[in-house]
């Protein structure tokens, strides 16, 4: 016998819940494997240890992009609406585990989207798991697995040129040949010269701040660049003691390098881009600074 079909208003709201959900997560998954250096300082924010934030930003983004696909594919549908769901528990018990520490701060689960962490955010993430039990129930069996896989290993193989080229774009860039620094002109094409991405209000940037004054930086300079909250910048160095000069021209500095968010730095050598750094945990920057010769 042939199985019943969902009735037609099931049918109906069905789709309405994975158009909903393909773009969300489409949107998001896109986003990751696109742009993985900004989605891994966005999870690292969120407590996700730094070592591995770039790899759950690109698994994250290749989980995400297919769940999209599949959960709008009627004969996928079902097998999406498993992974979005799986997606949406994890996010769900992560932000919970860590409740007390993130209560307040930016959820950095979907780019564009300003939530905070908070009873609202539960809520939400509650009612989109509403919406895959109702793509996957009121929706036909799945089937075609081989092509569910090869769908898979192609947004795989996606996600990995697109790194590659986010890689190879984050070094060798010219540098501005002066920028402003103490209100002053200051030439960026001599030497090495580190540029240090900050917010003075952020938690994780105090404290690498504070890390990065224990190094022994040699001839190398350091330019610190508040993103927000500039008026704040000399206070942010007496309070990590960090020896650097302050510029305001973050704006100039993010149409050249392009930005990650905070903190985050770009090691100069005689003007062009050796390395982006976006790791400031554990024994980040201080180990890769050793091996681009910036620190001894």
């Amino acid at each position: 016998m042939r199985p019943l079909e969902p009735a037609g208003w099931k049918t109906a709201f069905a789709w309405i819940a994975a158009i909903a959900l393909s773009v969300l997560f489409l949107a998001s998954g896109l986003w990751k494997i696109t742009d993985p250096q900004s989605a891994a300082m966005r999870m690292s924010q969120a407590l996700v240890p730094e070592s591995w934030s770039l790899t759950a930003a690109v698994a994250f983004g290749i989980v995400e992009t297919v769940s999209g696909v599949f959960v709008l594919v009627p004969r996928f549908r079902r097998w999406g609406a498993i992974l979005t769901g799986l997606l949406l528990l994890a996010f769900l018990g992560w932000f919970a585990i860590h409740y007390a520490a993130l209560r307040g701060a930016d959820c950095s689960c979907f780019p564009w989207i300003k939530r905070v962490v908070g009873p609202g955010f539960f809520i939400g993430d509650g009612l989109l798991l509403l919406l895959t039990a109702a793509a996957g129930l009121w929706s036909k069996p799945p089937a075609s697995p081989r092509t569910a896989a090869l769908i898979f290993a192609a947004v795989a193989v996606f996600a990995g040129v697109s790194y590659g080229v986010d890689a190879a774009h984050q070094t060798g860039t010219r540098a501005p040949a002066a920028i402003t620094v103490d209100g002053r002109p200051y030439s960026l094409q001599h030497g090495r010269i580190f540029l240090f991405f900050f917010n003075p209000e952020c938690r994780h940037c105090i404290d690498a701040g504070k890390s990065m004054s224990q190094l022994d930086w040699g001839d190398t300079r350091v330019v610190a660049i508040p993103v927000e909250e500039p008026q704040y910048s000399v206070q942010f160095l007496q309070m990590t003691g960090l020896k650097a000069n302050v510029s305001s021209d973050f704006a100039e500095l993010k149409q050249v390098f392009g930005f990650s968010g905070y903190p985050s730095g770009v090691a100069l050598l005689n003007g062009r881009q050796k390395a982006l750094l976006t790791q400031f945990e554990g024994s980040e920057p201080a180990a890769a600074l050793k091996r681009l010769g910036f620190v001894y």
